[in-house]
């Protein structure tokens, strides 16, 4: 079948410390550290490597400060790998590190990877809900969840330059084997990895002249994670980049905090599956960002006393 999922991701950083401490509060679970780089993983075995000097394999910065350095992609056989590796060397570098990853880069110079998915089982158990008609929670109050962890990365959004944007979707829909779900003209493409269901495992972000991170999105079991996730994060200092809201686009519910890492990263739950069966959608216009987002009465101007 080809790429399932996010396998892992690189970081260029400043700050080894800030940023262990901010995806420790965040929800995953830390592997490895030192001075020099740290290593978390999420509750089914990707992980997200975070290194002051990223080694010299991946290609250079996009964009000034700390920012994603390298994308790996989990690929399900060994000769789909070998296939894949094969058809990327072609017309460019391709190098295998030690430990099993083939690095190259991508038609924007981010770094690209390849390797065989090594997926861990995560049990999820989303909250049971109640409805009149349908009820599935009996004689058992809810408790707080007081903080979420993430069972994986489901996807990643990186910011391109406008010009060259069909090349740059091409890479990933041609050599790669991603399909476009959801094509917003005058914004970006979202794309679905051949073996996972979400809508979109990744989008590339058309941007007038600058490349970089957007976000990476975390899932998490349900709503109730986003939110308490995100006041836990409120609670330890960090900034929330946007107000909660579910998404037009994938229909998932998200919260989004600005990450020392670079970009942002997402709390995400209850995102659209789709099959083969699902067309491609074109949207000439930029369809709204969300469905609904929070408000509150303290939005609004106080009335004149």
């Amino acid at each position: 079948m080809g790429i399932q999922r996010i396998e892992s991701v690189t970081y260029g950083i400043d700050d080894v410390a800030e940023c262990v401490r901010f995806f420790d509060d965040f929800g995953l679970f830390l592997l490895e550290r030192t001075d020099e780089h740290a290593v978390f993983e999420t509750l089914t075995g990707q992980t997200l490597h975070l290194d002051t000097a990223p080694g010299p394999l991946l290609p250079p910065p996009l964009e000034a400060g700390p920012t994603v350095r390298e994308i790996v992609w989990g690929v399900d056989a060994p000769a789909e790998l070998a296939r894949l590796v094969d058809g990327l060397g072609r017309d460019r570098t391709v190098h295998e590190s030690a430990d099993g990853v083939f690095h190259t880069v991508d038609e924007s110079g981010f770094g690209v990877g390849l390797t065989l998915a090594r997926p861990k089982h995560a049990d999820v158990t989303p909250r049971p809900a109640n409805a009149l008609g349908s009820v599935h929670r009996w004689n058992s109050p809810l408790r707080p969840l007081t903080r979420a962890h993430p069972l994986r990365m489901c996807h990643v959004a990186l910011n391109i330059v406008k010009e060259g944007r069909e090349e740059a979707a091409a890479f990933y829909t041609d050599r790669l084997g991603f399909r476009p779900t959801d094509i917003v003209e005058p914004m970006g493409v979202f794309m679905q990895a051949p073996g996972d269901d979400d809508q979109h495992t990744m989008l590339l972000c058309h941007r007038p002249d600058r490349a970089g991170i957007n976000h990476i999105a975390y899932e998490v079991p349900g709503f109730d994670d986003v939110v308490e996730g995100g006041n836990h994060m409120i609670e330890r200092g960090w900034r929330e980049a946007r107000r909660l809201g579910r998404h037009t686009v994938g229909s998932n519910v998200f919260r989004f905090l600005h990450a020392p890492c670079g970009g942002r990263v997402e709390y995400a739950a209850d995102m659209d599956r789709v099959d083969d069966t699902y067309e491609t959608r074109v949207h000439e216009t930029t369809p709204p960002h969300h469905i609904w987002a929070l408000r509150s009465h303290r939005d609004q101007d106080a009335p004149a006393t």
